[in-house]
């Protein structure tokens, strides 16, 4: 059995981890599945789906390194005009940070209950934000 559910997220903020962790254990009961697995997928090529600690200083570490590893102000190629889409590009940050993330989670379901450490929160990461984003929640398995 596959139940899939579509997520609506609207980021305040350019850089902003916003917990879905609720959402996605409800959309794991609300499935039927007892046993199985649950994938989390970001829509979106300038946003990240992650799992971590969800203190405020390990979320500012977060921020702080990948904007070391990826500065907002690097030259970039991808900050040319883009004739395809009749604008100039100027993400190309997101678009590098969200490949070090990655765009996706899976996680155990059993018992009909999404399975991950205590300390664990998961996060839909945005990079590119003020925007209105999607994620899928996907549970599959038996019931």
């Amino acid at each position: 059995m596959i139940k899939l559910t579509t997520h609506e997220v609207c980021s305040t903020e350019e850089f902003q981890m916003v917990i879905i962790t609720e959402q996605v254990k409800k959309a794991v009961e609300d499935s039927g599945i007892r046993d199985g697995v649950v994938f989390i997928i970001t829509a979106h090529t300038t946003t990240s789906i992650m799992i971590n600690e969800s203190l405020p200083c390990v979320e500012k570490d977060i921020e702080h390194t990948l904007e070391r590893l990826v500065p907002h102000d690097g030259d970039y190629v991808h900050t040319r005009m883009l004739h395809s889409y009749g604008t100039c590009s100027g993400n190309a940050p997101g678009h590098l940070k969200s490949m070090l993330c990655g765009n996706h989670m899976v996680l155990p379901v059993q018992n009909g209950k999404l399975v991950c450490g205590a300390a664990q929160d998961i996060y839909f990461v945005e990079f590119d934000g003020l925007k209105v984003r999607k994620y899928f929640i996907e549970v599959m398995g038996e019931n």
